[in-house]
């Protein structure tokens, strides 16, 4: 098992490279780069973090282009995901952290909507957002409705979170000397420990997709 000690200056440049040139030609000639580079000290770094956030999984380098009208085959980026929630990511932009439900199948946005809508449950998430913020992390959702949905009163103290259709806990630094040290691992320690009470809000009132459980 490897030491994670940071992603050297080397890291940041492959990026650097494969931005301005997105090619199998870049990535073939510089894939020993990546391999040692970048995606050992992530491997590395979910190692250490397994025993208390759980088993890590590295995403692939390859986009799927099969849909998209971008046809660059490669992610300017690695990430990974860390436990049942959390992720990590790392590029030539620096070190980016995340935790919560990025996307929500049906069962699940229709148990988050009745959690936020319930009194009870509704302020805990409140309190939790409160605190996820005070310790330096941002609360937000990719997607949103314009409205309330359908069933739940317009007027609701709440609105705005009914109308979120995923939340996640999210933290990002550009690169800066730390990144290149054993600190950057501290980082992501405190993002990820810093999201706990979104992460055991969602766990406890939404859970993971029926279609999931049933696999």
């Amino acid at each position: 098992m490897s030491v994670f000690t940071g992603w050297l200056p080397g890291a940041v440049a492959f990026y650097e490279g494969l931005e301005a040139d997105n090619s199998k030609a870049y990535f073939t000639e510089h894939r020993a780069e990546y391999d040692e580079l970048v995606l050992a000290p992530m491997q590395a770094l979910l190692d250490d973090l397994a025993g208390e956030f759980g088993e890590g999984r590295v995403f692939r380098p390859y986009r799927d282009i099969r849909f998209s009208a971008d046809k660059s085959p490669y992610k300017t980026a690695i990430g990974a995901t860390v436990g049942g929630s959390g992720y990590v990511q790392f590029s030539a932009s620096g070190l980016g952290v995340g935790a919560g439900c990025h996307v929500m199948a049906p069962d699940q946005l229709a148990r988050f909507r009745a959690a936020v809508a319930d009194d009870r449950s509704g302020e805990a998430l409140v309190a939790a957002v409160s605190a996820v913020e005070a310790g330096g992390v941002g609360v937000s959702a990719s997607d949103r409705l314009k409205r309330v949905p359908r069933g739940y009163d317009a007027d609701h103290p709440r609105a705005d979170l009914l109308r979120d259709k995923d939340l996640t806990a999210w933290v990002d630094w550009p690169v800066e000397p730390w990144l290149h040290t054993p600190e950057a691992e501290d980082r992501v320690v405190d993002a990820l420990r810093a999201s706990r009470p979104l992460t055991d809000w969602l766990d406890a009132h939404v859970g993971a997709s029926e279609s999931e459980r049933s696999r």
